[in-house]
């Protein structure tokens, strides 16, 4: 007889009190020929799942999964209609994961993942978490995602994610799933947790060495840190500045992950902000975007930060046509709100560096002042005035440099005198 059992995340967020995005039901006792019978449309091509003809909410029969080649791609399912709700539950990765509730209210725990949920512990079910490396992933994205309720992976099960990642199965994820993972765990509370635990158990330099290398014990210029754990609080602060706002959330946190990529490479010869180690952070960003795929914008904002927040930071300093020179490279004429995105990576960097508040950070409100005012610049005024091709853009950029020029001395006498 067909059972059905709401599943997996609504259930979990429900007990947990959180508000449920999709609900995933199960059905149990059932085949295909009876739902296609019942108007249910069928979506899964790998196993069984279909839409409710009323609902449009996915149902998928119950089913068993049996390793049968490498990475989270390589199993054979079986979706008879014998299939137990207890077997398809053991499938799933997190005894969290594991809860079914009936059609008339009550849970069925069979893995005690209600318990678990009370202690706030993320467990894998059985030693069948090792047969799909994407779990490491999925696991690290749970806990930043309920870090701030107070969620920890249980200690068995960090030691099976770090068995995973030592032994070659993390190498046949696919980029695109790597990457879908990644962009998931930026958009959580604490993404900062998401690439921490990537880092304690091995996987982030099988992953992606290029961040991991932050980590690395020959770095000449910052005695106080390692670039890995400088990054952190800047990548929860970019998370906290973003939270409720449009601005592209994980381009944002991603430049912010990535604003020092490869400076641990400095020596006394290169330091870490010469034109040489620029060079080749930019060359490490790039291996990490086209590996993963990453999504031109967010690789666009990731280099530009990498490349120009040491100039932002020292704002103040900059010569007028610097900045000019600065804004133009930026493109921020055309591109304002990429130019803001950067703004607010650097200031996260700053806000993370002392015990400071956004008062304190005078050189973005500076940056900030000087763009608006040479964005007041009329070019139609200059084109009206006579001036044709090559010498319109002259002449816009000497308008705009006394324009920064006229508004830096200004401010510097209302602010920092």
């Amino acid at each position: 007889m067909m059972q059905i059992y709401l599943v997996g995340g609504a259930v979990r967020d429900q007990l947990l009190g959180l508000p449920i995005k999709d609900r995933d039901w199960l059905v149990v006792g059932s085949t295909a020929e009876e739902l296609l019978s019942q108007g249910y449309q069928q979506v899964g091509k790998d196993f069984p799942v279909f839409l409710n003809p009323k609902t449009r909410e996915e149902y998928a029969l119950a089913r068993t999964e049996r390793k049968s080649g490498t990475g989270y791609t390589g199993f054979i399912c079986d979706f008879n209609p014998n299939i137990t709700l207890e077997q398809d539950l053991m499938r799933r990765d997190l005894t969290i994961n594991a809860i079914a509730q009936d059609m008339a209210g009550q849970y069925h725990d069979p893995y005690n993942g209600i318990a678990d949920l009370k202690k706030g512990i993320l467990r894998h079910i059985s030693p069948a978490f090792a047969e799909d490396p994407l779990r490491v992933l999925r696991v690290a994205r749970f806990a930043a995602r309920y870090h701030q309720l107070g969620f920890k992976i249980a200690p068995d099960t960090l030691a099976l994610m770090k068995k995973i990642a030592n032994n070659g199965e993390l190498r046949q994820l696919s980029p695109e799933r790597v990457w879908q993972e990644t962009e998931k765990a930026l958009h959580e509370q604490d993404p900062q947790v998401y690439f921490a635990i990537l880092q304690k158990i091995d996987a982030l330099k099988v992953l992606c060495p290029e961040i991991s290398v932050f980590n690395s014990d020959s770095i000449q210029y910052r005695s106080d840190m390692t670039d890995f754990v400088h990054a952190m609080p800047i990548l929860k602060q970019t998370t906290l500045l973003t939270e409720k706002t449009d601005y592209h959330k994980s381009a944002v946190r991603f430049a912010a992950l990535c604003h020092d990529v490869g400076k641990a490479l400095s020596t006394a010869n290169i330091p870490p902000y010469s034109h040489d180690n620029k060079i080749t952070r930019i060359a490490y960003l790039r291996n990490v975007c086209q590996r993963f795929k990453v999504p031109n914008y967010v690789q666009e904002l990731a280099e530009l930060t990498c490349q120009y927040h040491s100039h932002i930071h020292h704002a103040l300093a900059l010569h007028t046509k610097t900045i000019l020179t600065l804004f133009n490279k930026l493109d921020v004429w055309r591109k304002p709100k990429r130019f803001e995105e950067l703004m607010l990576v650097c200031l996260a960097d700053s806000l993370t560096q002392t015990e400071m508040n956004y008062t304190d950070c005078p050189q973005y409100k500076f940056l900030l002042c000087l763009y608006q005012a040479a964005l007041a610049v009329d070019v139609q005024q200059i084109i009206s005035e006579g001036f044709q091709h090559k010498a319109i853009r002259a002449e816009l950029d000497r308008r705009r440099e006394i324009a920064i020029q006229i508004k830096k001395q200004q401010f510097i006498e209302q602010n920092l005198t």
